[in-house]
């Protein structure tokens, strides 16, 4: 039996990559413009390591709103500009709402059927028919506002217990939301949850797999059969890990709602009324993955908007006291605020599109494929190229932003309003995220109720000295802020009655917790 060796190995890769090179179909030379590539390896050295979003920033200055780079002859086109991310994903959607085939995410980490990264096709408009019929509009998202108002009443009262908590109680929130939504299942209120954390786990992984250029393997798909012994290939063990996390977030609340129905225990919900239909096999299959995607278009996205709200908050006092002051005048103390109120509180309408401006939930988005030839503006975009729209820089351009780098709700309240961030935040044409009414709900409510009811400064050190916190983000296709501290207090003893009042009106349900973990 032969052994395959290293060289063997090395030399293969390079003769893939020579292939690639100089015997691959040919493209169309009219590229947009974009850094000079090296033989063989294309602009592989031009990729970024981590923050892509500032790094393909860069790429305006240097070579105009829309730039490309080619990587062992795939090649992948920068979007800065607002305009064209409109021009080819919206007025061109039926060209350019495919993904690519992510090697390391989709089929070595197992999300290859996930909404996110599913091919457009049959199964695609299957998933996003069924998402739509429950949180794809305004309409069918306002059955949940009940919902949304008490989950985010006992997230203040964890907060006013647990301050110092905050973070972990906002994604307790959002995992009670939508966890209820897309399977009736009712987290641990006390305790870490295993389905939130299990979600969560998932969702960060997703994030740093499907980010575009971050995995070589993606580039040069035939790296994933190199040994998992030799040197570099730590990716298949990761990947390894990350896929069998993938599949006990689909598999695992799925299996969770058979239960209850076999045992008539079950709640109303997303699944189990498709369940009810008895589907066939591939009908089944849509209903657990789409499930899966309600998370992730539901809650991670809330889950780093709000928090950077509570940092955007610290940072600037002047937001939370105009905040607080409309809220007084509209709603008044004796009674926190509801999703009716929302038309009513234009200040804190403008807090909810700053917050989407200033810290872009999704800094890239997700890549695009163009599924034919095609020309904009003069430059040829070849079949199969990898699109990208830096929602980051659209947010964050001077020319449609003043003073962008500063958070000022009060841009979208002049007699010229700036941009509505909504049109750019949650991505575009048939790949809009479907979650978005249902994100967009849940932000506005835990701003509005966070105002109402608390205080939110800076933290003090051992020597009473104030901490003011860095703006620092994670990367991946998600980003959140990076934990800071700060100090939240009741901004009255009656706001400390409103909040722990949710304990009375609605005392908690037992919860799935041990249910779920018995599968």
């Amino acid at each position: 039996m032969a052994v395959i060796t290293a060289v063997d190995v090395a030399l293969f890769i390079l003769g893939f990559c020579i292939f690639k090179s100089f015997f691959a179909p040919s493209k169309r030379a009219n590229l947009p413009p974009g850094p000079k590539p090296l033989p063989l390896i294309g602009n592989l050295l031009h990729l970024p390591k981590a923050y892509d979003w500032l790094h393909w920033a860069k790429h305006k200055a240097l070579y105009g709103p829309i730039s490309s780079v080619s990587v062992f002859g795939q090649t992948m086109i920068l979007i800065n500009d607002a305009q064209i991310a409109y021009d080819l994903f919206e007025k061109r959607s039926s060209t350019y709402s495919d993904r690519p085939s992510l090697v390391f995410a989709g089929e070595m980490c197992g999300w290859a059927d996930g909404l996110a990264l599913l091919h457009y096709g049959p199964r695609f408009r299957a998933h996003r028919k069924n998402i739509s019929h429950v949180i794809g509009t305004k309409n069918a998202v306002a059955q949940f506002y009940p919902l949304v108002e008490v989950e985010t009443r006992r997230f203040l009262s964890r907060v006013l217990a647990q301050p110092d908590m905050l973070h972990s109680y906002i994604r307790k929130l959002a995992g009670a939301i939508i966890l209820k939504i897309s399977h009736g299942y009712t987290i641990d209120p006390t305790g870490n949850d295993p389905l939130v954390d299990l979600a969560d786990d998932a969702l960060l992984q997703f994030s740093l797999a499907a980010t575009p250029g971050a995995w070589l393997v993606d580039l040069a798909p035939i790296l994933r059969y190199i040994p998992d012994w030799m040197p570099g290939a730590g990716f298949k063990r990761t990947a390894k890990k990350w896929s069998q996390t993938a599949k006990d977030l689909v598999e695992k609340p799925h299996a969770f709602v058979r239960r209850q129905m076999a045992n008539g225990k079950a709640i109303p919900s997303y699944s189990s009324t498709l369940l009810e239909m008895n589907p066939d096999a591939e009908g089944e299959f849509t209903i657990k993955w789409s499930a899966s995607a309600l998370y992730g278009g539901g809650a991670d996205t809330t889950v780093s908007a709000l928090y950077g709200f509570y940092l955007a908050t610290v940072l600037n006092p002047e937001v939370q006291k105009r905040g607080q002051a409309e809220l007084d005048a509209v709603v008044g103390p004796d009674r926190l605020p509801s999703c009716q109120d929302r038309s009513s509180l234009p200040y804190i309408e403008a807090i909810v599109k700053e917050v989407l401006r200033w810290n872009p939930v999704g800094p890239m988005g997700l890549p695009h494929v163009n599924s034919e030839d095609d020309e904009y503006k003069g430059y040829d975009i070849p079949k199969g190229s990898i699109l990208m729209a830096n929602i980051w820089q659209f947010t964050h351009d001077p020319v449609t932003y003043h003073q962008p780098f500063k958070f000022k709700p009060e841009r979208f309240l002049s007699a010229q309003p700036e941009r509505d961030p909504h049109t750019v935040s949650f991505g575009f044409g048939r790949r809009i995220c479907p979650g978005k009414e249902l994100a967009d709900s849940s932000l506005f409510l835990g701003i509005a109720m966070s105002l109402a009811a608390f205080n939110i400064t800076k933290a003090r050190d051992e020597r009473g000295v104030e901490i003011v916190p860095e703006c620092e983000f994670t990367t991946g296709i998600i980003s959140h802020p990076k934990p800071f501290r700060c100090t939240i207090a009741p901004r009255s003893d009656k706001a400390a009655a409103l909040v722990r009042s949710v304990d009375e009106e609605y005392p908690a349900l037992e919860n799935d917790a041990a249910v779920l973990k018995e599968l």
